[in-house]
């Protein structure tokens, strides 16, 4: 099996309950997206990011990094499919995962255990909570862009056998959707880096 795997970062979102652009939001000194990026660049040597609200704030963070292109879903006000749809059409490996860019706490681990699965869909669990990244076949890359706009990736996964693997990660469920996530997360990080 071919190793290669691609990363689609979703960060084309409002940010609206945040108050503020989450993507470049300060966690342990670094902005969420370069937590985010750093985690997907462990295992991958080509990342999308897919940008949509605030297209140059995205630019600038993802600027200067080696593998990483941007790219714009310009009708992203329709929803996280419509962008995973914009990032997966520059998918060249055999495999890709994605991420929703608010999501810096997956542990490397994490992304070598689904690689050594070798089913078409591979999703992380933890404690009977699905979560992410979830590692695809590019084969189903056409079928996902058939996808109507008012499906999902979860509905697509459900329609289809994906493999569940157990993970000892709770990082694979935290997203950062408000301020209180924002200072969680912002310890956490802090606490890891000490203990790293």
């Amino acid at each position: 099996m071919d190793t290669a795997v691609d990363g689609v970062l979703l960060a084309a979102g409002l940010s609206s309950r945040t108050g503020t652009f989450k993507m470049e939001a300060l966690l342990a000194g670094k902005p969420l997206l370069e937590w985010s990026l750093e985690t997907l660049a462990a295992v991958c040597e080509r990342i999308i990011v897919v940008a949509g609200f605030a297209a140059e704030k995205v630019r600038r963070l993802a600027a200067g990094r080696p593998g990483v292109e941007v790219t714009v879903n310009e009708h992203y006000v329709l929803g996280m499919l419509s962008s995973i749809q914009t990032g997966i059409r520059l998918v060249r490996a055999p495999r890709f995962f994605l991420l929703p860019g608010d999501m810096p706490m997956v542990k490397t681990e994490v992304y070598r255990q689904l690689l050594s699965c070798g089913a078409e869909i591979a999703v992380p669990a933890h404690r009977g909570r699905r979560g992410h990244p979830v590692l695809i076949s590019s084969r189903l890359i056409p079928e996902i862009l058939a996808e109507p706009a008012v499906s999902s990736l979860g509905r697509f996964i459900a329609l289809r056998t994906a493999e569940t693997i157990d993970v000892d990660d709770p990082g694979i469920l935290a997203d950062l959707d408000d301020q209180a996530d924002m200072k969680k997360m912002d310890a956490l990080l802090r606490a890891r880096g000490k203990n790293e």
